[in-house]
């Protein structure tokens, strides 16, 4: 089981396995007090976070067992409509991945995959 940043747990994310081992796991986050913006809705502060974790563990996931730093470079965020205070998920998809960087797309949404309410586009810096 991976384990999550402190900052990824700060914001209350969750990992949720999914049964196919070649998919990239997909994160959950439940609406808190401390992560509204405006009244209903999801700060993009917030947003951004859990995109950015779930971009990183679509990378952690993809070295398996082996041990590489990762460390976040570059990364743009398309918030697509508002987020609604309600539960939260994104998952990660490698895109690129060479021998010193890996590019990930990501996506969350919130009551279907299908219709995003933001998207990522990351690149990762790697220390293998």
């Amino acid at each position: 089981m991976m384990q999550l940043p402190p900052y990824a747990r700060t914001l209350g994310i969750l990992i949720h396995e999914d049964d196919d081992p070649d998919v990239a796991p997909h994160l959950r986050l439940p609406p808190a007090d401390h992560l509204m913006g405006r009244p209903g809705f999801l700060h993009g502060g917030a947003l951004s976070g859990l995109l950015e974790m779930a971009g990183i563990l679509a990378a952690r996931q993809a070295f398996g067992d082996a041990y590489v730093a990762i460390k976040p470079i570059g990364m743009t965020v398309d918030f697509l409509r508002g987020a609604r205070f309600v539960p939260t998920f994104a998952r990660g998809l490698l895109v690129r991945n060479g021998a010193r960087i890996t590019a990930v797309a990501v996506h969350a949404w919130q009551d279907d995959e299908t219709r995003p309410v933001a998207t990522a586009r990351m690149n990762l810096s790697l220390a293998r």
